[in-house]
């Protein structure tokens, strides 16, 4: 397996509609009534930790977190995290994992949730 030049960014507000067409791919339509999207309506995620894979130009992962709350306890909750299917099991989404996770340790987060389907 050759090794990818990936580049993992913080996510900014131009890369919204490639992000939205790379869910479209991997996800597909039915998934605005998986139970972690069904969570996510009307909260915005938080740029600063969230991230984008790319080898080059093209946009070929992207985790976004999100601030929830249990009960009194802040959290953020860790989704959708994708990468295009020719890029799979290449370390991509362990990549933006571990940057996610380590971000937002260095600002502070102390607590960090995954709800999904599977």
């Amino acid at each position: 397996m050759t090794e990818l030049s990936l580049t993992i960014l913080p996510e900014t507000p131009k890369d919204a509609q490639a992000i939205e067409r790379l869910h479209e791919r991997t996800f597909g339509p039915g998934r605005f009534a998986l139970s972690a999207y069904r969570l996510r309506e009307h909260v915005d995620h938080l740029l600063d930790v969230s991230f984008t894979a790319r080898i080059g130009t093209l946009l070929v992962g992207s985790v976004r977190q999100l601030p929830v709350c249990i009960g009194e306890t802040p959290a953020l909750m860790l989704g959708p995290l994708t990468v295009e299917p020719p890029f799979r099991s290449r370390g991509v989404g362990h990549a933006l994992l571990e940057r996610a996770i380590n971000d937002a340790r260095a600002k502070g987060h102390r607590l960090i949730v995954l709800v999904g389907d599977e």
